[in-house]
Parts: structure tokens; sequence; C-alpha cells
């Protein structure tokens, strides 16, 4: 994501820890508050499961004025697949290669060094058979590990091509 503007607002999210991972009891994602306590998400989450770029998400605030996010109100259709990448240890160089390969087809992201991760937001026009095909490359030649953090019907019906 860009920088955020004035219309953007901090949504946190709890997140449940299995295993020692996640490595945090909370993300919070930039997200554009559309009022009656509902935001649209505005980046790409790292950690949150079941949400991806543009969901609509009802949100209540606590005592301190920290805004928490509900349910998704209303899916985006975007997908959310996450990499922890292997080649390169994981370079800024590595995960920005990444970043480009899926970019020529259509998807965005962003990566964090901490965890040598890259977080993907596919919408829904992508070429998602190509995406899917690369994906399943760099996870048989173990230049990452992938996790589908929100996936679509679409996701699922593609076939890799």
């Amino acid at each position: 994501m860009t920088e955020p503007g004035p219309e953007h607002v901090k949504v946190h999210f709890r997140l449940e820890i299995e295993n020692d991972w996640p490595p945090a009891g909370v993300e919070s994602l930039w997200a554009i508050d559309r009022g009656n306590g509902e935001v649209e998400l505005a980046n790409t989450p790292f950690f949150v499961r079941g949400v991806a770029i543009g969901d609509i998400v009802e949100t209540s605030m606590d005592d301190e004025g920290v805004r928490w996010a509900g349910r998704v109100v209303r899916p985006s259709d975007n997908c959310t697949i996450r990499l922890i990448v292997l080649r390169d240890s994981g370079s800024a160089a590595a995960r920005q290669s990444v970043l480009n390969a899926f970019n020529k087809l259509g998807a965005g992201g962003e990566g964090i060094e901490q965890f040598r991760m890259v977080s993907l937001d596919i919408p829904p026009e992508a070429d998602l058979g190509k995406i899917k095909r690369l994906l399943q490359h760099g996870v048989d030649k173990e230049w990452w590990h992938m996790e589908e953090g929100c996936i679509t019907d679409a996701w699922r019906t593609t076939e890799a091509r």
C-alpha cells in the first residue's frame, strides 16, 4: 500500500497462535472508514486469515478508542496468498523479484523483512491459472513456502496452467 491518507484508519485483528505462529497476537491493517462501523481493508494482511484487500469488515471501538475487526460483511473477491521466501535467505532482492514476477500476472502485494515474507493480493481479474502454476513451481523448487490466507471459489476451481 502507498502512504495512508486522512481517510485511513487502523483496524486491529486478534490472531490465533498455533505452534508459535503467527509471531504476534494482533495484526493491524489500514482501512478506509465507510461509516456505520464498517471499513474497507486497504492493505494485504501478513497473518490474518480469511480477509483480503477490499473486504468490507464490521468493526467496534473499545474503551481506549482502538478499532477491532469483526466479521466480513462483504468479501471483495480478492485472494490473499502468503509466501515465506527461501531463495537467497529471503533477502530484499529475492522478495522484490517475487513481487515483480507476480505483478506481471496481475497480482500486487508487499514484503516484510523480519519474517522473509511476501503477502500477495490477487484480484479476480488476475491470471489465476498462471499464478497458481507459478506458486506451485516455486514450492516445488523450494523458492518459498506458501499459505492460502484467503481464497475464493474462483481460486478453488481454477486449474494451474
